[in-house]
């Protein structure tokens, strides 16, 4: 079986405190994306649990990898037959784009399908929650209002179909427990909920992420890319998550490729969901 996982992007972001277990709380709208990669799953006739990737390269131990862990949490419930795992990696890592969060979410969603273990859509939140914030995000993968840990939705009627979008990521990787040592949290006077129901083009002046101040200071180049969406033609831009991929939304078909050589740069155009 063959799936193909999506990023995501954050219009705004507010960390709002820090909580009793070191997590903080924050709102942001969570809205798919259809920049994908590729996640295969085949019944191992080995009897052996493997897993390849091609594509990007994934650093670090690949033990860990969020695929691996999302089949371990489901044998751990299902005793589950040995499966081999297929990833072309395509999303950029550390952007802030969630592309691991969505290989977790649809691999739970691949071996649902596969041996027939009819999970709810809640169910299946229950499992991708255990595995990162975000991963819950992809089982519906329509555009939500996120709060707490940013790992519980309420859903939006957010449609941004008729618009296009920028992704540009330069070769910068930010650390995100000092992303968030840089925010001082504080809950503000308007939420982003209500923020998102403002036209696309007051955006600029209303919806905020709060990592941008400390990470512009750091990091002059994202900032930079952030003012040339916006001399392009943005509508609206922003940093998503905390990573460093800034994007931008237009009213028209753009391409950008040639601005941004030394960047990963990619376009397409906007939906209201992504299943």
């Amino acid at each position: 079986m063959i799936c193909f996982p999506n990023c995501k992007i954050n219009l705004g972001l507010s960390v709002i405190n820090k909580r009793p277990d070191g997590f903080h709380n924050i709102e942001t709208i969570l809205y798919p994306v259809q920049l994908f990669e590729t996640l295969e799953i085949i019944k191992a006739s080995d009897n052996k649990l493997s897993f390849q990737t091609s594509g990007l390269t994934i650093k670090g131990n690949i033990d860990n990898n969020l695929c691996l862990k999302a089949y371990e949490i489901l044998d751990a419930d299902f005793n589950l037959p040995p499966v081999k795992i297929y990833l072309y990696k395509n999303i950029p890592i550390g952007a802030g784009l969630g592309g691991g969060s969505a290989d977790a979410a649809f691999m739970i969603k691949l071996l649902n399908d596969l041996f027939q273990l009819f999970l709810s859509s809640d169910k299946m939140k229950y499992y991708a929650r255990q595995l990162g914030s975000d991963c819950a995000f992809f089982i519906d993968n329509k555009a939500v209002f996120a709060f707490e840990k940013g790992d519980l939705f309420e859903q939006i009627t957010l449609n941004l179909k008729n618009y296009f979008i920028a992704i540009v990521k330069p070769d910068i990787h930010i650390n995100t427990f000092k992303a968030y040592s840089g925010i001082k949290p504080v809950k503000k006077e308007k939420s982003i909920k209500e923020i998102i129901e403002l036209p696309v083009d007051e955006w600029k002046f209303n919806l905020f992420n709060d990592f941008e101040k400390s990470v512009f200071k750091t990091f002059p180049e994202i900032k930079n890319i952030k003012e040339k969406l916006y001399d392009s033609g943005a509508v609206y831009s922003a940093m998503s998550g905390s990573g460093s991929a800034v994007y931008g939304i237009f009213e028209n078909h753009i391409d950008l490729k040639n601005i941004f050589q030394s960047c990963f740069a990619w376009q397409g155009k906007l939906l209201r969901c992504l299943l």
